[in-house]
């Protein structure tokens, strides 16, 4: 009996072909990438490399994007391979670290890399689970950084949902890691059915079979009447359309489909539809299963006091849990998503109102997901979902083993006529994209053991440079057509008279000057720097010059100042509701807090209303930089240009007219052909470029030195893993943190870490202390800002002081509901946050210098890790 074989005696089912094949290449010693839709058994793959490794006497790390699987995938191997031989690290946990199996997060084998961990001895196979998430915004460039280290030695199982590019990606798994298989599964192990809900009333998708399937033309007319209803007067009739919860709900109970995942792109919505839901006399859950259900909340809820499971609404959620139904959102805090799940996965809970986040990695297959609607908004704008995003989560309909078929249901929503529901639905690519960028982190850990172009070299063996040299071919042959194109046209302007190049210059010369902007560009980046120093209270006037309607500024989302309009609306101001104006007219005292209640929203109305700017801002003359800046209209060549083209022997040539419009052509193409280049040399330059720039900022800012190699500035940088890394290691080196209190600690790191959730709002500072802790942050942040603009970067982000008062008072052991009370933010994004300064500090007290500061560091963090915190093993 071979491995494989070996392997698959321990399972109750036959292994699938796809999971034999992929298992067979690694008995081979060969590395494999998995591309196989959800619920399809990928991860048998990831188990059987865990069960080579310990035949041979290697060891495995197998590695996910999120704890919360991590911990799943945890407990999965302890019950198959016992306690003793499988660990886990992720960062909050620390395990069986020299396990022969360690289970851990993906950023936790990256640092490992970089620091050379003894625990990398052995290391026989990793399993990179989700490798998909290689393009999440934020964190993905952390799996190519592992597949670029590791080491040859290694052999990498890599499990990706289905991408329409797999080959391409296991092209680039071979370039930088050898001999890769690719195997590719694209049917899923339970076939899905696509429902289209108006009203009351739920239709296929598609009619016909095999490659005759056509969207359903009934679909096409309901969907066309309901919308002429609502544009018509008939608005009731309309609403009818759009199905209501509850009816959901009814529809999956009456037809025997659920369990089922509801998703919902918000959290509020999540919730409020669980109200709606228990408003009624809905319950789906037969008298034993609430039973079981209440027992296993009981043992759960002895993990938190009383105290904080009344400020978390505890009984309003057991309630809605002993019915069979609930929310899951990031919202929550861990020990109520994990219960979720689990019950979920029990088949206690029938519905679950989610948002996206329960497509990503959790084990939680469904026999229905229904999609409320297909527009999801951005952070930015309101986007309709892609192809690759419907297929990630209407991957878990259908258990395997249970169901038959799965149901994916898309109601009806009056902004998406049906064709564009049935393209989406019928689509089928999922483009597996890189978001690889060089960080600062990245740069000194690399400087540590390589030369810059060393450094520069493993640089371009990132997914990114491979797309980006393969999508640059394409653009290297347009640019060749264009200097054919160019070359012909440039023939076609020749001219027998004279020397049409000069005569066109001088047309050109008139032509441009009729055209002169006068300089506006540099007036708009005026406007843009006048809108950066807008403070909160200022008074601005909307509408342009010497009229329209005062609006004050109240807060900033993501840098931009917000404004109340004196019409009682908010809108983001711009460079054009500046530009050409006096930039502050005055200003109001404001609440002290935003969002504001409705009486003080009132006053700040009212103060506006009343306000009138001081005589001094009327409309004065322009004497701004940019005005002061900007060139002098030039005045129209009437006398001299005029005469040089008439006496120019090619004025009179009788093919002028036609010599003219090729020479408009050669314009044209030059213009495009020099954006062309642009396009080309940024592709193809891109990633090593921004590397440089970074050395060029380390060695500014002394953390590498010029001859190459460390500074003491860049070995503690190198151990810093955070998104603000070079901001974190300059307030080590200026000593801001020195002689804190313990909750004034953690106050000014917060600072460091938190991001505000939708519109940031003024700081509560509890003392004066970490107010001037912060300002001494904040000028730290504008020095790194201007060298990295001077160098062509914006990597670091601004430091955020809106989780000061929050992580202060919790630190300095103020109960869950006093926290919370003032905190304005729901338990989820509270316990994340402070997760994230809880993690910082205790990076802190390894790399700070000082005992006092690491001890100050270390006893914060503790500080810290209690209640709701203390369990968050799911974040």
């Amino acid at each position: 009996m071979n491995d494989v074989e070996q392997f698959a005696a321990g399972y109750s089912f036959p292994l699938d072909e796809f999971q034999a094949k992929a298992c067979e290449s690694l008995a081979r010693g060969r590395s494999v990438l998995v591309c196989a839709p959800t619920g399809a058994g990928k991860t048998v793959v990831g188990e059987f490399a865990v069960h080579l490794a310990m035949e041979r006497g290697r060891k495995t790390f197998y590695t996910t994007p999120l704890k919360a699987l991590s911990n799943q995938k945890f407990g999965d191997f302890i019950a198959r391979h016992g306690a003793e031989r499988v660990g886990l690290l992720t960062g909050d946990n620390s395990i069986n670290g020299e396990a022969p199996a360690v289970v851990m997060t993906t950023e936790v084998l990256r640092n490992m890399l970089y620091e050379d961990s003894p625990t990398l001895k052995g290391l026989g196979f990793v399993v990179l689970d989700e490798v998909h998430y290689l393009q999440d915004a934020y964190r993905g460039a952390v799996w190519e950084e592992v597949l670029i280290h590791l080491p040859s030695s290694v052999q990498v199982v890599a499990l990706s949902a289905t991408v329409s590019n797999a080959e391409e990606f296991g092209d680039w798994l071979r370039a930088v890691r050898g001999t890769v298989d690719v195997v590719i599964e694209e049917a899923r192990p339970v076939p899905l059915e696509h429902h289209y809900m108006v009203g009351n009333q739920v239709s296929p998708t598609f009619t016909g079979e095999g490659n005759n399937r056509r969207p359903n033309p009934q679909l096409k007319k309901m969907s066309v009447t309901a919308d002429r209803r609502r544009r018509g007067r008939d608005h009731m009739r309309a609403r009818r359309a759009i199905p209501r919860r509850e009816e959901v709900v009814e529809m999956l109970d009456d037809r025997g489909l659920l369990p089922a995942i509801y998703f919902i792109f918000s959290r509020n919505g999540c919730d409020q539809a669980v109200r709606q839901l228990l408003a009624g006399p809905a319950r789906l859950t037969t008298p034993e299963e609430a039973e079981r259900i209440r027992e296993y909340l009981e043992l759960r809820a002895e993990m938190l006091p009383d105290a904080d499971l009344d400020v978390l609404g505890y009984d309003d959620w057991r309630e809605g849990l002993m019915r069979g139904v609930s929310s899951h959102h990031a919202g929550l805090i861990p020990l109520f998503k994990e219960t979720v799940e689990e019950l979920f996965e029990r088949g206690l809970v029938k519905v679950v109102f989610a948002t996206e986040t329960l497509s990503l990695g959790i084990n939680m297959p469904a026999k229905t997901v229904v999609i409320e609607k297909l527009i999801k908004f951005t952070g930015e704008k309101h986007e309709l979902m892609t192809a690759g995003e419907y297929t990630q989560l209407t991957g878990r309909a259908g258990r395997r083993g249970i169901d038959p078929v799965g149901h994916a249901v898309v109601l009806f929503q009056p902004d998406v006529p049906f064709e564009r529901v049935a393209a989406l639905v019928g689509a089928r690519t999922y483009q597996l994209r890189s978001s690889f960028r060089p960080s600062y982190n990245m740069a000194v850990n690399l400087a540590r053991t390589y030369s810059v172009p060393q450094a520069l070299a493993l640089i371009e063996k990132s997914f990114a440079q491979f797309l980006v040299e393969k999508q640059s071919a394409g653009l290297q042959a347009q640019v060749g057509r264009s200097d054919t194109f160019l070359a012909g046209y440039r023939d076609r302007t020749a001219c027998d008279r004279g020397d049409f190049d000069e005569y066109w210059s001088l047309v050109r010369r008139v032509r441009e000057a009729e055209h002169d902007d006068g300089g506006d560009g540099e007036a708009h980046r005026q406007a843009e720097r006048i809108l950066s120093r807008l403070r909160l209270g200022d008074v601005v006037r909307l509408g342009g010059r010497g009229r329209g309607v005062f609006a004050v500024v109240v807060v900033r989302r993501g840098g931009a100042p917000m404004a109340l309009t004196a019409s009682d609306a908010m809108k983001r101001l711009s460079a054009r509701d500046v530009l050409g104006e006096r930039p502050v007219l005055g200003r109001i005292e404001l609440p002290r807090r935003y969002p504001w209640k409705h009486k003080e929203r009132g006053e700040v109305l009212a103060s506006l209303k009343r306000f009138q700017p001081p005589p001094e801002a009327v409309e004065p003359p322009d004497t701004s930089e940019a005005a002061e800046r900007a060139p002098p209209q030039p005045d129209l060549p009437a006398g001299s240009v005029w005469e040089a083209i008439r006496a120019h022997p090619c004025h009179e040539c009788p093919d002028r007219a036609e010599h003219e419009r090729w020479a408009a052509r050669v314009d044209d193409l030059t213009k495009e052909l020099a954006t062309q280049r642009r396009r080309l040399r940024t592709r193809t330059e891109g990633l090593a470029r921004t590397f440089e720039r970074v050395v060029s900022v380390l060695r500014e800012t002394g953390y590498l030195r010029e001859e190459g190699g460390l500074t003491d500035k860049g070995d503690r940088l190198s151990r810093i893993y955070n998104e603000g890394d070079l901001l974190v290691a300059e307030v080590l080196d200026n000593e801001i943190l020195h002689g804190l209190e313990i909750p004034d600690l953690a106050g000014a790191v917060s600072c460091l870490v938190y991001s505000a959730r939708g519109l940031a709002v003024e700081p509560a500072w509890p003392n004066e202390t970490v107010r001037q802790a912060y300002i001494k942050i904040r000028r730290l942040w504008r020095e790194i800002e201007k060298t990295e603009e001077r160098h062509g970067l914006a990597l670091t982000r601004e430091p955020e002081p809106g989780f000061v008062d929050a992580i202060h008072a919790w630190t300095d052991g103020e109960p869950l509901e006093e926290v919370l009370a003032f905190a304005e933010m729901s338990p989820g994004d509270f316990v994340r946050s402070a997760k994230q300064v809880w993690d910082l500090l205790r990076q802190l007290a390894e790399v700070a210098t000082g005992d006092e500061l690491r001890g100050r560091c270390r006893k914060a963090a503790d500080q810290i890790y209690r209640g709701v915190i203390a369990y968050s093993g799911a974040l």
